[in-house]
């Protein structure tokens, strides 16, 4: 697994970050690093690169010499994808820290994600200054806007180099990633001096390789209100059920940390543990006994789970993702459907909190967190560094090549680790329900 970070080559000019007030800065050099692995283990053999060293990435940070003279440096900025809280904090600290620390005062914000960049689209672009994103981190979305959706790299490439664009940071998840790479690869190829810096964005918290992705704090604890409201309104009739589909695609982390802070769930359904319906062992009888027990319950799923169940066309988003079918509302109907031919009396309220919670803004979790990226991601680009994306790993601050993030897949919850082991404990549902 390849961690070397590309570079545009030597850096000359030196730094204007020697004093933050009266405190010396504590550059970084490319030589300290930051270990893949933080344990060991008697029975599992090290992972080792090319040389045989234990692997391990690059650690963030200022450096001493810069590649691009601020004074002279032209930024853009672009967010694609869906919204996600932190989205306007991550460009407000792009644009502070370009302009009040290194004194770069030509900085565009390319409109609606990569179509930004497609001149023939007409979306214009945002001209940014302190002044502009001074209070953009108390609103939700993006000042910029975003789209999902591949376009032609071949024009965003032009775009950049008849603006004289010499870093682009972009903001977005998987597919705006892979299209950050191309990006990079496109720009190799015509020899061009643009940098190219990716700050990961997922909701869903399923990034590879990194501790946890920027909105994910305050996602999980707007869901925790949606779970409460379910379990009030479980709680207000006879054979109450509050059912709340939270996001998670891929991987159930929002699901798991809102039940787990709630404490009042009695269920939750992720796409890393599959589940039947029916028979004695499925979901449904364990749903039925859970109710005469308690005259109530509380059911949270990812939207990614119990995909298998359901018949019909898969559909892909325009970023080439897979778009999963709605188990909320399907779980809500077989529900319904089964007491009712029990003839037991059911209240079931249905609570889908999905896009007010990724269009809320940033907590303060989650401003400090944006914060430290953009700052970050600054330091790297205008070193000259590009192709690679900056995030957290073992609490450290480091870059990660585009490439090797892009093609590892993604974070998922382990169905035999800690996490939903305490999840289990929690809800005391079956461990399997197949």
């Amino acid at each position: 697994m390849p961690t070397r970070i590309r570079s545009l080559g030597e850096c000359t000019i030196k730094s204007p970050l020697h004093t933050i007030g009266d405190v010396e800065v504590r550059f970084r050099n490319d030589s300290e690093r930051v270990l893949f692995e933080h344990t060991v283990a008697p029975d599992r053999a090290p992972v080792l690169d090319k040389s045989g060293n234990p692997l391990s990435f690059e650690q963030a940070g200022p450096r001493e010499h810069l590649f691009f003279d601020p004074a002279r440096t032209t930024v853009g900025i672009v967010t694609c994808g869906g919204l996600c809280p932190g989205l306007n904090d991550i460009i407000k600290g792009l644009v502070t820290q370009l302009w009040n620390r290194y004194g770069c005062q030509r900085i565009y914000g390319f409109q609606f994600g990569y179509q930004g960049l497609i001149q023939r689209l007409g979306h214009r672009y945002t001209v940014l200054q302190p002044d502009k994103v001074k209070q953009i981190h108390l609103l939700g979305g993006s000042i910029l806007g975003t789209s999902r959706g591949n376009q032609p790299i071949g024009e965003m490439v032009d775009t950049l180099e008849e603006m004289k664009v010499d870093i682009l940071f972009v903001v977005g998840g998987d597919g705006t990633m892979r299209g950050a790479d191309l990006l990079t690869k496109e720009i190799e190829r015509r020899k061009l001096s643009i940098s190219i810096v990716g700050i990961p964005k997922t909701i869903d918290n399923d990034i590879q390789y990194l501790d946890k992705s920027f909105g994910f704090e305050t996602a999980f604890a707007e869901a925790v209100k949606a779970v409460r409201a379910g379990h009030t309104e479980s709680e207000g009739a006879p054979n109450g059920i509050g059912l709340i589909k939270l996001m998670g695609r891929d991987s159930g982390f929002i699901a798991s940390y809102a039940a787990l802070a709630d404490g009042n769930v009695d269920f939750v359904l992720i796409p890393e543990v599959p589940f039947t319906l029916d028979g004695p062992r499925g979901f449904l009888e364990a749903l039925r006994h859970k109710v005469a027990r308690r005259r109530s319950a509380v059911i949270v799923v990812a939207e990614g789970a119990g995909q298998e169940l359901m018949e019909g066309y898969v559909d892909v988003d325009p970023s080439g993702n897979q778009r999963p079918k709605d188990i909320g509302v399907y779980l809500r109907d077989k529900i319904n459907a089964f007491f009712k031919e029990r003839k037991i009396e059911l209240n079931l309220k249905y609570i889908d909190p999905s896009y007010t919670i990724r269009s809320v803004p940033a907590n303060a979790q989650d401003n400090f967190y944006c914060q430290q990226l953009a700052q970050h991601a600054v330091h790297a680009a205008m070193a000259g560094k590009t192709g690679m994306l900056v995030g957290r790993w073992h609490t450290a601050y480091v870059h990660l090549p585009i490439e090797f993030v892009s093609n590892v897949g993604r974070r998922t919850v382990d169905p035999d680790g800690e996490l939903w082991r305490a999840v289990l404990e929690s809800t005391n549902q079956p461990a399997s329900m197949v």
